[in-house]
């Protein structure tokens, strides 16, 4: 019996440990952001007199081009993981990359904006408004940061000549928390960008 095997045999689950645990971790993950998107509507229309409103603030268009980049990044995270599927590791290194690089992409974009938001005089102390919002897109900045790291690492780890077997559960369960990243934004662009 192979330790593959023996692992299995004790998750009574069917659900192997690692991906249970990302499940969890993921829906801890979704009720924060809930916490913090919530606080972010009951503040929204609390900005200080002098302040832009958020109508005059933001680049709708800009933001709307940096989500597709991040929304893509899904696209080449499934990619990555279907060749890692099929083993071939050189594809799925090459598509984990492509994801870590759109990621970082996005995070260019989301410095940017800040940088213009700070100069028109939107900081997190300007205003309550201002807080909640920082605190709900830089959180979120914060996870594709730590989504990139992770995606950087075990890119260099798999490969031709590299046992790369080991690999597959955790590519499974980075893309769960990719994936998860993506859906987050999307609410989070819908309620703070969109929603007047």
């Amino acid at each position: 019996m192979s330790s593959v095997d023996t692992i299995q045999e004790h998750e009574a689950t069917g659900v192997s440990n690692q991906k249970m645990a990302m499940w969890l971790f993921l829906s801890s993950e979704v009720v924060f952001f809930a916490v913090l998107i919530s606080t972010y509507l009951f503040y929204k229309g609390k900005f200080s007199q002098g302040n832009l409103s958020p109508e005059e603030l933001f680049d709708i268009p800009f933001t709307s081009v940096s989500s597709f980049i991040l929304l893509m990044s899904s696209l080449t995270m499934v990619l990555s993981h279907n060749f890692y599927e099929i083993k071939n590791y050189e594809k799925s290194r090459i598509w984990i990359f492509a994801t870590a690089f759109l990621g970082i992409l996005f995070i260019s974009g989301q410095i940017y904006e800040y940088t213009e938001f700070i100069q028109s005089g939107l900081t997190i102390s300007s205003s309550i408004f201002g807080t909640a919002f920082y605190f709900v897109t830089g959180f979120h900045g914060l996870h594709v940061v730590i989504g990139v790291i992770l995606l950087l690492t075990t890119g260099s780890q798999i490969g031709p000549n590299k046992n790369n077997r080991k690999y597959g559960l955790s590519i499974e369960s980075l893309a769960l928390y990719w994936h998860c990243v993506d859906i987050v934004w999307i609410v989070i662009f819908t309620v703070v960008y969109l929603i007047p």
